[in-house]
């Protein structure tokens, strides 16, 4: 249960910085990609909560579709964008912890990712496409694409 204590923090900092950023609205999205090192295709989930006009808390997870085993990554980012709001070019990074199981073993790495990526800012579904490297015991690139929704 240690490894959980991360996840209950930052789901704590996005419910207290929501608050903060009255001007702006918070976004849920879906992925779905590819991650090269493990060759795995991967499906996932993302909460976009402002912090201020350039940056946002940008929680995620991802299950990886792994042909032995299986794989689950969670991350903990900020995104930081250009002067203006409706900047489309965007760059992070945060926590990575994923997980892996195989047969009867169970593993879980932590360590750091970087991403850089383009999104839409016009309208209330915002396509996406990111680069992301994960820096961890076993560090690997992915190339992700998705929708992200604003929220009432």
């Amino acid at each position: 249960m240690k490894t959980m204590k991360p996840l209950l923090v930052a789901a704590l900092l996005a419910i207290a910085v929501t608050s903060v950023a009255s001007a702006q609205r918070a976004h849920l999205g879906f992925r779905a990609g590819y991650n090269f090192d493990r060759d795995d295709a991967l499906l996932g989930a993302q909460v976009l909560v402002p912090i201020g006009s350039m940056v946002e808390f940008y929680p995620s997870f991802d299950y990886y579709l792994a042909d032995v085993g299986s794989a689950m990554g969670f991350n903990a980012d900020l995104k930081l964008r250009g002067a203006a709001n409706q900047s489309v070019l965007y760059v992070g990074g945060g926590l990575n912890m994923m997980r892996t199981a195989v047969n009867d073993g169970n593993e879980m790495n932590t360590g750091g990712n970087l991403f850089m990526g383009i999104e839409s800012r016009l309208g209330q579904s915002h396509p996406f496409f990111e680069v992301r490297g994960l820096l961890n015991q076993q560090s690997s690139v992915q190339l992700l694409g998705g929708f992200n929704f604003t929220l009432p």
